[in-house]
Order: C-alpha cells, then sequence, then structure tokens
C-alpha cells in the first residue's frame, strides 16, 4: 500500500509541475525583444551645427528626456570626406546594433562624386524622419527684398562676382546652387563651409553674399533680425503660420518659383543603421523613434525647423531611397560631379 501510495504521489507531483511550467510558459513572450545591452553611438556624416547635427542631438535630448532607452545614445561626429568616414564606420560595423546614423543627401552625393566604396544599400535602412526644405538666405541688410531682385542683381554683377555659401563640395548646396545658376543665367562663386551653422555665421558676417541654408540652420539669425528669407526652393510654401520674426511666419516666404526661378529641392532626414542587423534589432529602432516622432517636443521640434513631415519605414522608405538615389545621380551629371 505504502509503494503504491507513493508512487501515486509522484505521479501527481509530475503532473502538477508539469501543469505549474506549462502555464508559466504560457504568460511568458515567445522570446524577450531586443534591445541595447551597452551605449549606442549615433554617427553624423557631417561638421556640428548644421541640420544633421542638430536633429541628432535632439533626438537624444528627447530620448533621456521622455526615458525611451534603458542604455545611452552618444552622438559623434564623423564628418572627413564629406561624410565618408561616417558611412564607412557603419558599413564597416557588420551585424553591430549599437551604431545607428542619421542621414542627409550625402548619402548619394558623397560616393557618387568622390567613388569612395559605398552605396547606401550597404546600410540598414530604417527610419525616415522628415523632409528638409532649402532657403535662400541674404544678409539682413542686404538692398536686395526678393529672389528676383538678388538674381537680376547676380546677373548684372557679371560671371563670379556673387558669393554663395554651402556646406561641402559637390553635395546638395552646390547641387542647387548649379540648378540655380542655370535657372537664372546667373554664375556664382561658390564658398564651401564644413557645416550649416557656420554657413549662417560667414553670412552674417558679410563673408558671403547669399546661402542657401536649412530653416533649422538659420532661424536663430533669421529671429535675430540678422538674415533675410528670399524664397524656399519647394513647389508650395511652408505650411507654419506662426509668427518666427516679428513681421514674418515660415509659411510668408514665397517659393522660388514664385519668383521666376524654377528649382525645387527637399533633402533626407532619415536613420540607418549597420549591415547585416536582424529584424528584431531593426524593429527596435523603428519603434523608438516612432515614439520620439509622437511627441510633443518632436511636434514643436518640427515646426520651429519648417520641416516637411513626411516620415516612412520598410519597403516604402526603400524604394524612396532608389528613386531619390537616380534622381541625384542624373543632377549630378547634369552638374559635371561625378568622379572621374
Amino acid at each position: 500500500m505504502n509503494t503504491r501510495f507513493k508512487a501515486v504521489g509522484k505521479h501527481f507531483a509530475k503532473v502538477a509541475a508539469g501543469t505549474i511550467a506549462s502555464a508559466v510558459l504560457a504568460m511568458m513572450p515567445a522570446h524577450a525583444a531586443w534591445e541595447p545591452s551597452k551605449p549606442v553611438e549615433f554617427v553624423v556624416p557631417a561638421g556640428t551645427g548644421g541640420g544633421a547635427d542638430q536633429m541628432a542631438r535632439f533626438i537624444q535630448g528627447v530620448i533621456v528626456k521622455h526615458k525611451l532607452m534603458k542604455e545611452s545614445l552618444v552622438v559623434v561626429n564623423k564628418s572627413g570626406g564629406a561624410g565618408a568616414e561616417g558611412f564607412l564606420a557603419v558599413k564597416e560595423a557588420k551585424a553591430d546594433p549599437h551604431k545607428i546614423i542619421i542621414t542627409l543627401s550625402n548619402l548619394f552625393t558623397t560616393p557618387l562624386a568622390t567613388g569612395v566604396p559605398f552605396n547606401w544599400r550597404d546600410m540598414t535602412p530604417v527610419s525616415m524622419m522628415a523632409l528638409d526644405q532649402f532657403v535662400l538666405w541674404v544678409n539682413a541688410e542686404s538692398p536686395h527684398k526678393t529672389a528676383k531682385d538678388y538674381f537680376a542683381a547676380v546677373k548684372a554683377a557679371g560671371p563670379s562676382k556673387f558669393k554663395m555659401g554651402g556646406t561641402g563640395s559637390k553635395q546638395e548646396d552646390q547641387i542647387l546652387t548649379v540648378g540655380i545658376e542655370k535657372a537664372t543665367g546667373t554664375k556664382f562663386i561658390y564658398i564651401p563651409f564644413k557645416g550649416g551653422g557656420d554657413v549662417a555665421v560667414q553670412l552674417v558676417g558679410k563673408h558671403i553674399d547669399s546661402s542657401v541654408n536649412n530653416p533649422i540652420e538659420a532661424v536663430a539669425q533669421w529671429r535675430a533680425g540678422q538674415l533675410r528669407a528670399l524664397c524656399v526652393f519647394d513647389d508650395t510654401r511652408m505650411p507654419y503660420k506662426a509668427k518666427v520674426t516679428d513681421t514674418m511666419s515660415w509659411g510668408d516666404i514665397p517659393t522660388c518659383k514664385e519668383s521666376g526661378v524654377a528649382t525645387d529641392y527637399v533633402m533626407l532626414r532619415g536613420i540607418f543603421m549597420a549591415p547585416g542587423v536582424t529584424k528584431d534589432q531593426t524593429e527596435y529602432y523603428v519603434n523608438l523613434l516612432k515614439k520620439v516622432r509622437d511627441t510633443p517636443d518632436w511636434k514643436e521640434y518640427m515646426e520651429k525647423g519648417a520641416f516637411n513631415q513626411t516620415a516612412m519605414t520598410g519597403d516604402e522608405y526603400t524604394k524612396w531611397l532608389g528613386a531619390a538615389e537616380n534622381m541625384h545621380r542624373d543632377l549630378m551629371k547634369e552638374a559635371g560631379f561625378m568622379a572621374k
């Protein structure tokens, strides 16, 4: 009897243990979602103070403020070789999920202009955060009140008398400058600087005559009455109606087409990871960046910088990147900026 009861007891103990184990397993997720296990390096393939640098540091601040990551996000500028230094660093960090990069149009222009062994497909697309506008700026003391007047003066002065400042050589600012020259019959001396912040300072100091800086790169000087916005290089005016200066909102800036300059251009602000990362790791950053975009801080930042708030992930983002690459190749060929 005792032996039988012991056997029965052991049987029920096994059944009970199995039932409890099954219940615990049922309550647990199939696998724990991936998240960073050490600080994440956030690469900026451009200098400090420019649009990409400002956005990277803003994202970093939002993540800290709202405690969206357990590990820290460390912004690192790698601007060498027109951003090639940053892109190659991420390309070479194969399967490393602790390195992300913010991109601008040098994602396309740098390899086309330099022949550096890099293509955007060498990285993992994560998310388009926004598209950035370009505005034609002059010093507030300039006699030119409209883009039409300014370009007429440049044309009348003759070739290479007026200086246009921009970020880098054979990149988006210079590509846009060539587009302006073709549309207006003008010829500028193009002066490259390391970042958009430098460009704005040089224009305030009257070391250049104009620039095609992004809104966020010149908003402080515009608000302070040091710069004047002449036109925006887009099909439509910006939608933001709140006054930035005493008299003007972003929406008050006319399009360059309204001034007879049929040139438009917008720039990517997107996030990529290293090649070879897993789907779970990519999804972590997709979700993290969506949380950033959902904050009131981000919405305020978008308006302050007058961004086009288009956002994309997945196949839609990849398709957009392919089309943008083709467009930049055509623009670079037309401008004579392709690597020999």
